[in-house]
């Protein structure tokens, strides 16, 4: 497939579409709600939370039940409407590949990870677009399933200068956007997390992330271990984004390690649980909403910890 770069201009009108709550179906309006101020008709999405139960060894933690699980948004308790243990719901992915010069990569090995990958991942049903960022973001496959097309495309990552992981994200995220509603989606971005050119900045990028739905899975490679002489100011954003969308950092200091981080990715999109409620009391419009998610196990739940409301402020 033609190598297809991706403009300032289509980034930046991504990154300001219409933020939404997520996958979800409208709530009918109850007799109290349609006899309210006629001019005012209350209609609630349905918010759906990808959740990841991980134990202390990091593993994923299957077959709980519902009850085993406590959601609030806004400190207010929740009534989850729908659960789906382990769901297995169709998977759109981004596999977003950091193509900047640094002198401690093995561009090869890094490809060959990435291809290991995108077999192992896509199956029936799923879809995976495979992306290259150095200076500018570019796509090298279109998301489909055809896993030699995407291998081929994985192995085409050509190096190149500067670090433009805020693009990036943003870039991932509003192609996720555009993927048919009912699928789960996620991000892998494979980076230094030496952001050095981006135009989006970021709050860009996290809101990006935030809106698309998406779980952000990052691997960072350090090209030092120690932090000092390390530019860690790009890492440590990178985090709060990916802490926001309820994905996972994983921290590796050789590219060795890479095809072990893949590994435990493909296992956590395996073992998902989808939790689904309507809020109540009913969110403004335009708003910014915080969702908490425990689990009676105490183990660690990753999950979408913010999400936009549609509508304008009143």
């Amino acid at each position: 497939m033609t190598q297809k770069a991706v403009t300032l201009g289509a980034i930046l009108i991504g990154s300001i579409a219409t933020f939404a709550t997520g996958v979800g179906f409208a709530r009918p309006r109850t007799p109290q709600e349609q006899r309210r101020s006629g001019a005012i008709r209350v209609q609630t999405n349905l918010v759906n939370i990808l959740a990841s139960v991980i134990d202390a060894n990091g593993e994923p933690v299957p077959d709980l039940t519902q009850d085993a699980f406590q959601l609030s948004e806004n400190g207010i308790p929740q009534t989850i409407e729908r659960f789906e243990a382990e769901t297995n719901r169709p998977l759109d992915l981004a596999l977003m590949v950091d193509a900047s010069m640094s002198t401690f990569k093995d561009m090869k090995l890094e490809t060959e990870a990435a291809a290991h990958f995108i077999r192992q991942v896509v199956r029936p049903g799923d879809a995976l677009g495979v992306f290259e960022f150095s200076e500018r973001v570019s796509e090298l496959a279109g998301f489909s399933s055809d896993v030699p097309q995407l291998q081929a495309a994985a192995r085409r990552v050509a190096p190149g200068s500067g670090t433009s992981m805020y693009d990036a994200v943003v870039l991932g995220s509003n192609e996720l956007k555009r993927r048919p509603q009912g699928r789960r989606r996620a991000i892998v971005l494979v980076t230094d997390a030496g952001e050095t050119t981006s135009y989006s900045k970021f709050d860009d990028a996290r809101r990006a992330a935030i809106s698309s739905d998406a779980l952000l899975y990052s691997i960072v490679i350090r090209p030092i271990k120690s932090e000092s002489g390390r530019e860690t100011a790009g890492e440590h954003a990178l985090i709060t984004i990916t802490d926001s969308s309820g994905g996972a950092v994983f921290i590796l200091d050789t590219l060795s390690q890479l095809d072990a981080m893949f590994d435990r990715i493909d296992r956590e999109l395996r073992t998902q649980y989808l939790l689904g409620y309507y809020p109540n009391p009913v969110p403004p419009a335009g708003s910014d909403r915080h969702v908490q998610v425990k689990v009676a196990t105490g183990d660690t739940v990753r999950y979408r910890k913010e999400y936009f409301t549609s509508g304008v402020p009143e």
